[in-house]
């Protein structure tokens, strides 16, 4: 007897599938001060993939929601995996390359963004500040290494 596909769908791991977008200019990257759980951490403008969203459309929305940047994705950077010790949820990353087009004056950023900053690699990684996941430096040095792969990989079949 065959087991009903809702009964699989329960029972299947699912990751949360989120984007990240990696802009930089002049030597800095763009991050977001944000309040998680009570805690200052720093981030890329980040964020949960939408239904019907494609995930480069998801990321020029994360950015600008987070931001208060239009961006332009150029790249896909990295696929990464990760369970978080934190939540013990695993996400499922696509970090993008972006170039930051320009800041939207009087744009109304999510809840719990305390600041947008353009830091250099070496601020963010020993001025002390506390990331919201080693995937904030791993998707940078992903981007500084060369790692990329052309938005064509990435295939959004509407149903």
């Amino acid at each position: 007897m065959a087991v009903p596909a809702s009964a699989l769908a329960r029972d299947a791991w699912r990751p949360e599938v989120t984007v990240a977008v990696v802009a930089e200019r002049d030597g800095r990257f763009l991050l977001i001060e944000e309040r998680v759980r009570g805690v200052l951490v720093l981030n890329q403008p980040a964020g949960h993939l939408e239904p019907g969203e494609s995930l480069p459309d998801a990321a020029v929305r994360e950015a600008l929601e987070e931001s208060g940047w239009r961006v332009a994705i150029t790249r896909l950077v990295a696929v990464h995996l990760w369970p978080s010790p934190d939540d013990g949820m695993s996400y499922l990353r696509f970090t993008f390359a972006a170039d930051a087009i320009a800041a939207v004056e009087g744009a109304q950023l999510d809840a719990g963004i305390e600041r947008v900053l353009w830091l250099a690699r070496d601020e963010l990684a020993q001025g002390g500040w506390r990331l919201r996941s080693p995937l904030v430096l791993a998707g940078i040095d992903d981007y500084l290494a060369g790692r990329s792969a052309p938005l064509d990989v990435l295939r959004h079949m509407a149903g």
